[in-house]
């Protein structure tokens, strides 16, 4: 059977949602994502490179290299959280609500790890 492209419940193979909920949900989604796609690829480029620098920069510079790490890593988790949009390969694996989750799990763990390496930082730890 067919999957509905947003929840991923069996439909027929005539149809592409399960229900109007489904479809207006992903309507919404992809109309937001078009929206917001060029500043989304220009701030994840953007943080991206500073997490790169920044663990460069830590071995010359410790303390800014850990804010600077930390920070973009808080920053790049907060984007995803907020602006939670997977790649279109994740979204045909997955269909599209479990790829936001998936997106917004990842979003959680770099937010939490950016904290962390903060909090390791400003404590003495590193």
């Amino acid at each position: 059977m067919k999957k509905c492209e947003y929840c991923a419940k069996e439909i027929s193979y005539h149809e592409m949602y399960c229900c109007d909920k489904c479809e207006e949900q992903a309507k919404r989604f992809f109309e937001l994502r078009e929206k917001y796609q060029k500043l989304f690829s220009v701030l994840n480029g953007i943080f991206v490179m500073a997490i790169g620098i920044s663990i460069f920069l830590y071995s010359f510079l410790r303390d800014a290299g850990c804010i600077a790490g930390s920070t973009s890593s808080m920053v790049l988790g907060l984007m995803y959280f907020f602006l939670p949009y997977p790649p279109d390969v994740m979204i045909q694996k997955y269909k599209l609500e479990k790829a936001i989750k998936i997106t917004r799990i990842i979003a959680v763990v770099l937010f939490c790890l950016g904290l962390l390496v903060l909090i390791f930082y400003l404590t003495g730890v590193l």
